[in-house]
């Protein structure tokens, strides 16, 4: 038996955004070919505008964010679900609770609730107290109104099952291992292989962005560093502001071109991934995946990704110190290979896929009471 499955929760696919973006892209394709039937909302403002993709068919619902601000997430959120009331649904699969959750009596009756918990978001620094409270609100909600859960990182599983007592499915996110048609088609003429720090991020304080950019200011480098992420948000202009003389900072924007970035990955001398709130992040597997040698935030997140396989910094000095001392020698090639072991055996888009597929049966199969066969 095929499924009916609706993906809302996302500002749509193809990726253009981040986290949630980029795994629908994966998840509805896969399904698909799977031979279930698979929609996925998107913004009308999204700049996709065909009504299907690779086989997935695509809602584009009003969404006002871009007149009134964060308010228009609601408002999204609410249109969406109010259009897949009417769709029939086996399976919603939500992608997150910020703005979601607060509908929880609107979710679609008679369809199974899936909803990726997302990562803490109540703990991101970005955001006020009075937010971080609604945040909290929202997570309980999120738990209260849906019927199954899934964490993408063992980090968040744990949380919910002490602080609600559920059980959530761990399902990670995936990357593509760097092919060798990639390798041919990287233009050196463009990068000097190694010479180059890199991040990539959305630009947020609990990103660590300021420090990172502050150990490298700070150190003696004369290699380059390159920072990939929109910067036209209040913080990115201070970002910007903040590191303007210093040459060898370049803000080079954000790049949704997967191949340009891998490649970027692939060859700098060091990866700084600053992340320090959510599950299992998206630009770290793909860094992985990228060949990219790590220096991650000293958090319990990275480390339940990369274990032993990367530095680790908490200051800035830390990151200057990486930064000046860092060579490329056997053991720092030997822990590119240990990452690119996990992305091949626990972290691709095969079994991602599997798991959300067998994981959308099982959770119909208890609440209908029927025996499934994929």
């Amino acid at each position: 038996m095929k499924l009916k499955i609706a993906i809302l929760g996302t500002r749509g696919i193809p990726n253009y955004y981040g986290g949630f973006e980029h795994i629908s892209e994966y998840v509805s394709a896969g399904l698909v070919k799977k031979g279930h039937s698979v929609t996925v909302y998107n913004s009308h403002n999204h700049p996709y505008e065909a009504d299907t993709w690779n086989g997935v068919n695509i809602v584009h619902c009003y969404d006002p964010e871009y007149l009134i601000g964060t308010a228009g997430q609601f408002a999204y959120d609410f249109n969406c679900l109010m259009d897949a009331r009417k769709r029939k649904f086996d399976v919603v699969l939500l992608m997150g609770y910020t703005s979601s959750s607060v509908w929880g009596h609107l979710y679609p009756p008679n369809s199974v609730i899936i909803t990726n918990m997302d990562g803490l978001e109540w703990k991101r620094s970005k955001y006020s107290k009075p937010v971080q409270q609604f945040l909290k609100y929202a997570e309980k909600l999120a738990v209260k109104h849906s019927q199954y859960y899934i964490s993408d990182s063992r980090i968040i599983r744990s949380y919910l099952k002490d602080k609600y007592e559920v059980d959530s499915r761990y399902i990670p996110y995936g990357a593509d291992l760097f092919s060798d048609q990639e390798r041919e088609q990287f233009d050196k003429s463009e990068v000097l292989k190694e010479d180059y720090f890199l991040l990539m991020a959305r630009m947020e304080p609990e990103n660590n962005i300021e420090t990172i950019l502050e150990g490298f200011n700070n150190s003696s480098s004369k290699k380059s560093f390159m920072v990939l992420g929109d910067t036209s948000n209040r913080f990115g202009k201070f970002i910007t502001h903040r590191f303007k003389n210093d040459d060898r900072i370049q803000f080079k924007g954000a790049n949704f071109d997967n191949s340009v970035v891998r490649a970027l990955q692939n060859n700098s001398y060091l990866y700084f991934h600053g992340h320090s709130v959510g599950g299992t992040n998206p630009s770290l597997l793909e860094a992985m995946a990228s060949e990219a040698l790590i220096a991650a935030h000293n958090n319990p997140f990275n480390k339940s990704v990369l274990n032993s396989d990367a530095f680790y910094f908490d200051n800035a000095n830390e990151v200057r110190h990486l930064v000046e001392n860092v060579q490329r020698k056997d053991t720092e090639r030997e822990m590119v290979k240990n990452n690119l072991h996990k992305i091949q055996y626990q972290f691709n888009w095969e079994v991602v896929i599997n798991d959300y597929e067998d994981f959308i049966l099982e959770c119909y199969q208890q609440q209908h009471g029927k025996v499934i066969k994929a």
